[in-house]
């Protein structure tokens, strides 16, 4: 089975519960960086946590060029203390978490990762992640396989079959644009994942589709013990 995505800054739980479930995750860095009216940019390179009660933006700057860039050569903008700003962010919010001790040191590690490629920067911080919960996920670029001349649906059928796996397995947002029936046309199966979140820590405080950070600060007993 092989699962397909871009390398999102820290991303949700249900980002590491496909890779879970995958034999081969494909890291999508070839693809457009999403462009956006905001300087924030997308999901590469920010993602919320719990702010004071409320979902809020962390974010990497990254530096902005003209015209369409592939997400592997887009620039970290190191120049600014972004490192600093979520690490206090992080304190500020949750350092009476239950299990901040053990979560941020994890996450302080990976945001001293020195790198000023977005996608190196994102890849090494999922990549050790699922290491440390004990995944045996085969983890291959996009850009270490063969050029893929499709696009859309065309292209993820290519790369599931570049990578020898006979199953796609997809997330939940792509019934609106993508082509189902591409998939055994080609002679490949495809699984929706079909993730949906348990509430997890104070119900209260409880905010769905967070940053794997925010979970890791109220479940990382349950990360160490190998349950998701």
């Amino acid at each position: 089975m092989c699962a397909i995505h871009q390398p999102n800054f820290f991303p949700w739980l249900g980002y590491f519960d496909k890779i879970r479930r995958a034999d081969t995750f494909v890291f999508l860095d070839k693809a457009n960086y999403p462009k956006s009216g905001s300087s924030m940019g997308s999901w590469c390179n920010r993602v919320r946590i719990n702010v004071g009660g409320k979902a809020a933006w962390i974010s990497c700057p990254v530096v902005r060029e003209h015209g369409v860039q592939p997400i592997n050569t887009v620039r970290i903008d190191n120049k600014r203390p972004w490192r600093d700003t979520i690490r206090r962010t992080m304190e500020t919010n949750y350092r009476k978490a239950p299990d901040f001790a053990l979560a941020f040191p994890l996450i302080d590690g990976l945001l001293a990762f020195e790198s000023d490629s977005l996608a190196e920067f994102n890849t090494n911080a999922i990549v050790t992640l699922a290491n440390h919960r004990g995944f045996t996920t085969r983890f291959v670029a996009e850009s270490e396989l063969p050029s893929m001349e499709g696009t859309s649906t065309a292209r993820l059928v290519e790369i599931v079959k570049a990578v020898g796996a006979d199953t796609y397995l997809c997330g939940g947002g792509a019934s609106g644009y993508q082509d189902d029936a591409a998939f055994p046309a080609a002679g490949l199966k495809i699984v929706y994942q079909n993730f949906s979140v348990t509430p997890y820590g104070n119900p209260a405080r409880f905010i769905p589709g967070l940053s794997i950070i925010d979970w890791l600060m109220h479940r990382s007993d349950q990360w160490e013990a190998g349950l998701v």
